[in-house]
């Protein structure tokens, strides 16, 4: 068959140019000459050329491979006045003489063959690129097939040939991590990186998983079900191009931690469809305190308060038993008070600080093992409202919920769904995780050979006009040194030129979707030329252009749509179940570690702790509850177990008075005298 682009065959899964289409020949004016690196060429009106075409100058010396950036057209006219006045000024008039028209080209070169030495690119007829070409221009022929992950494809007119990306420069060890940018709902940044998580699952060797963070609504909740809408025929002949199953992701965890209540999960992940797929996040005293400058004020730690939550870290945290000294053994043994304690949780730790006060306030003391009182009473200020501040993340008690560290399962995506949560809990949520995984994978006891972070809104935790916290060094960190460990981060964003240099350019490989103007004019996006800057503002959903070390010059791509559930019709199809009240929620959580327990006999056990005001002690029953699910008793025992765990509290009567009796009696004093006492007008019970 034989088209615009030159002659096809059919081979394989589709049809391929089986010979370059010849289209115009290289041009090298005084004024623009051609170097080793840019090129110009002359092409008719009717070639199908345009900004990010490729293109292939070949010579019997030498074969260049470029990439069209920039485009102008041109006749022989030498100012516009001559061109109305030979159409008499009315453009209705055919003019008497039909000028000549040729489309002239800029070029930046790809590759040359010989590589060496690098000379400017020699005067010779251009074609179109085939299939092979772009393999060859983009020097994907010498990645090893094993290494290749599809990006998408490079498309022009009918030539549609698959984009790879190096594995090894993109998950480490020689390079590292992905940055994507593009405007708010329309650049598909999300949809890029579920396509490009999906096709490393499938086709990368080494062992892999990935942990994501959801920020906005259900966008992250839905990605292990299938697509609302059918994929388009053309995202289909995609994914058979790129040899990628069209699919969700087949092996989701979801975490979130619980709502203040600490019963209901803080999730929109709450359909009864649904119900039991997202796990429990609680820590506790241990989880907490090597992160908590997170959540403090810097400005608030100075640097004796630093000195003193060091210390309470390594002498009374970590150790968990603290045991009181000489003069203060002494004064806790005359006040009945134990000597050694245990600090294994926050309820500890507060009685630790009362102890420890209680002792400094009554030998009068400013000052305990060089800490004076004050910064004391600031550290536990700050510390013991954090279980009230954080209700649901943060426990009282030493249960915990978290993530399977050292058993991270090949092929497994974990969605951490923070998008209903303060800043401060986000960013302790996010800290955390991401320290462990560094430190974990620097043991080699994470389970998996890579970890991809996956993180929208770059501009929220690493903005670039910022001073440096705990989230943007964690950041940093990894982009410097996680390749090297089998960690990578790919980061998303709106606005690339307001996010940490150091992170930015840390990223191997950048995908730029659709982006504004204004954002254009930024400094950060000089190296590109005027054409390309003009084409990026206008890119449909679905094209990037892509910069990866392989590629000397960017090219742009089309990935098809992700085949799995977007976040807006997720919540349309499973709509979130409204709060259960206390009695339901314990029912179905134990209901789940055994089938056979009845709402009745939960509701049974639960009234054991009502008052005399019919109030169930919500704080007993949840910690019971918690206690089982950690647990996990075998089946026939879950309900003993519960039982035996939730504390039986005797009613208090409280007798309200009758309305109809009347106020009781005054009675005077008989001692009192008035005259004696003050005298008339004074007030007797002053």
């Amino acid at each position: 068959m034989q088209d615009l682009y030159g002659e096809w065959q059919e081979r394989g899964n589709g049809l391929h140019l089986a010979e370059r289409r010849l289209i115009g020949r290289v041009v090298g004016t005084e004024r623009q000459p051609n170097t080793a690196f840019q090129f110009h060429f002359w092409a008719t009106p009717d070639s199908p050329v345009g900004i990010g075409t490729l293109v292939v100058v070949h010579t019997p010396q030498r074969t260049v491979w470029g990439v069209v950036i920039e485009g102008q057209g041109y006749n022989d006219v030498a100012s516009p006045m001559f061109d109305y006045l030979g159409a008499d000024g009315d453009p209705s008039l055919q003019p008497p003489t039909i000028r000549p028209e040729i489309r002239v080209y800029t070029a930046a070169v790809l590759r040359h063959d010989p590589e060496q030495p690098v000379q400017p690119v020699p005067i010779g007829p251009v074609y179109l690129a085939t299939e092979q070409d772009v393999l060859v221009a983009l020097r994907i022929d010498t990645i090893p097939e094993e290494r290749r992950i599809p990006i998408g494809i490079y498309q022009s007119g009918s030539l549609k040939a698959p984009v790879y990306l190096d594995a090894d420069f993109l998950l480490g060890p020689e390079a590292g991590h992905l940055n994507v940018t593009g405007t708010s709902g329309l650049a598909a940044k999300t949809s890029a990186i579920q396509f490009l998580v999906s096709a490393i699952f499938q086709k990368v060797r080494r062992s892999v998983a990935a942990v994501c963070f959801n920020v906005k609504g259900g966008d992250l909740l839905f990605l292990d079900q299938p697509p609302m809408h059918e994929l388009s025929e053309e995202d289909r002949e995609i994914y058979r191009l790129l040899g990628i199953r069209p699919e969700p992701f087949q092996r989701v965890e979801y975490y979130a931690p619980f709502k203040p209540d600490r019963v209901n999960l803080a999730t929109l992940r709450t359909n009864p469809q649904l119900q039991g797929t997202v796990k429990s996040l609680m820590w506790g005293l241990q989880e907490v305190m090597r992160y908590v400058e997170v959540l403090l004020n810097r400005d608030d730690v100075d640097v004796k308060a630093d000195a003193f939550l060091q210390f309470l870290r390594q002498r009374v945290i970590e150790t968990g038993r603290f045991r009181f000294e000489n003069e203060e053994a002494e004064f806790m043994q005359e006040m009945g008070l134990p000597v050694e304690l245990r600090v294994t949780n926050f309820t500890e730790l507060v009685a630790w600080f009362e102890q420890a006060l209680r002792f400094l306030e009554r030998t009068n003391k400013r000052q305990w093992r060089s800490f004076a009182i004050e910064t004391i009473r600031k550290i536990q200020n700050r510390l013991v409202n954090l279980t009230t501040r954080f209700a649901g993340l943060v426990a009282e008690s030493d249960i915990a919920y978290d993530l399977p560290w050292g058993k991270f399962q090949d092929r497994t995506l974990y969605v951490i769904d923070v998008a209903n949560l303060s800043a401060e809990a986000q960013d302790l949520i996010f800290t955390r995780i991401v320290a462990e995984l560094r430190e974990r994978m620097e043991k080699r006891q994470l389970g998996v050979d890579t970890v991809i972070v996956i993180v929208d809104e770059l501009n929220h935790y690493a903005p670039a006009s910022a001073r440096e916290t705990y989230v943007m060094r964690t950041l940093r960190d990894i982009c410097a040194r996680g390749r090297y460990l089998g960690l990578v981060l790919f980061g998303a964003q709106q606005f690339r030129s307001q996010v940490d240099k150091q992170i930015i350019g840390n990223a191997s490989t950048s995908l730029y979707g659709r982006i504004e103007m204004e954002e254009l004019a930024q400094p950060g996006y000089q190296i590109f030329g005027p054409a390309v800057k003009e084409k990026m503002g206008a890119l449909a959903p679905g094209e990037v252009l892509v910069r990866h070390p392989y590629f000397t010059q960017p090219i742009f791509v089309r990935f098809p749509r992700p085949a799995m559930m977007r976040g807006q019709d997720g919540l349309q199809i499973y709509q979130p179940e409204p709060d259960l009240p206390l009695e339901e929620a314990v029912w179905r959580k134990l209901h789940g570690l055994d089938p056979t327990i009845t709402r009745n006999a939960v509701a049974d056990i639960i009234a054991r702790t009502r008052d005399g005001n019919g109030q169930s002690n919500h704080q007993f029953v949840v910690e019971a509850l918690n206690r089982v699910l950690v647990e996990r008793p075998p089946a026939g025992q879950v309900l003993a177990r519960f039982e035996r765990l939730v504390p039986q509290r005797p009613p208090v009567r409280t007798v309200a008075p009758a309305d109809d009796l009347p106020p009781p009696p005054f009675l005077p004093d008989p001692d009192w005298d008035e005259e004696t006492d003050g005298g008339e007008g004074e007030d007797p019970f002053q």
